[in-house]
């Protein structure tokens, strides 16, 4: 197991200076991300990692709304292995049969992936954990649905605020989940309150050995009241020092 970071928690720097931010993040010690959007940007993203020594094993990018064979394609550039949808809105979680035809589409959607080579997951935020679909949660209902090759992400944080307990979550889900975001705060919308792992009420590191057949790990703030590359670099810090695993590779926790 290894640990990443999602770019989207540095959106703000990397607006202003993209290679500058990727060198930040190397100097942390960070040595994989998780990339969001990245079509647009896949050229200078991918300078910006080869020239850090950085990887990307996972990336976010909307195959559920957006062309996927050029989604793909970017993704085989920079070395994406696993390319992510990151998130459909509340409403298409309230039935059985949206929930279904969503299912459906990611189902056809990874057997496109893996003309590339590429594996396809999916990311949950609380509304996924918040319905109730025929006795179970809308995203676990949703997993029953996908093929084997299909993976989950799990937000562990958004299932919290979702009223889910993330370890007893995890545990259900089993082996579908290869990669979590790991994020800490009180477990509530109020995204500026995020704190850096270990300083909140998630039990960061019961989440991360719930999660038995975890691939990376990857730290998220969705906002942070502070300065976002101490914060980073303050969940990394507690990361490694509390896991026995390393932004690159590792024991599992």
């Amino acid at each position: 197991m290894s640990y990443s970071i999602q770019l989207y928690t540095l959106r703000n720097s990397i607006a202003e200076d993209l290679p500058g931010t990727i060198k930040k993040v190397a100097e942390i010690g960070f040595a994989q991300v998780e990339p969001y959007n990245f079509v647009a940007t896949a050229a200078e993203l991918g300078a910006a990692l080869k020239e850090n020594g950085l990887t990307a094993p996972s990336g976010h990018a909307p195959l559920l709304t957006q062309d996927q064979d050029e989604i793909f394609a970017a993704a085989k550039e920079l070395g994406i292995s696993t390319v992510i949808d990151p998130y459909l809105p509340a409403e298409h979680w309230q039935d059985a049969e949206t929930i279904q035809a969503t299912a459906a589409t990611l189902n056809a959607a990874a057997k496109k992936g893996a003309e590339y080579g590429i594996r396809v997951g999916y990311h949950n935020h609380a509304w996924e954990l918040e319905s109730t679909i025929e006795g179970t949660t809308a995203l676990e209902y949703f997993e029953s649905l996908l093929d084997p090759e299909l993976v989950l992400e799990v937000d562990t944080y958004w299932a919290a605020v979702g009223g889910q307990n993330p370890v007893e979550l995890l545990a259900r889900l089993g082996d579908r989940v290869k990669l979590i975001h790991i994020k800490d705060g009180p477990a509530t919308t109020d995204i500026t309150a995020q704190q850096p792992a270990g300083q909140g009420t998630i039990p960061v590191l019961d989440v991360i050995a719930a999660a038995t057949a975890l691939e990376v790990g990857v730290v998220e703030f969705d906002d942070y009241d502070g300065d976002i590359f101490a914060g980073i670099a303050e969940s990394l810090a507690y990361l490694t020092a509390n896991t026995g695993a390393g932004a690159t590779e590792g024991a599992t926790a």
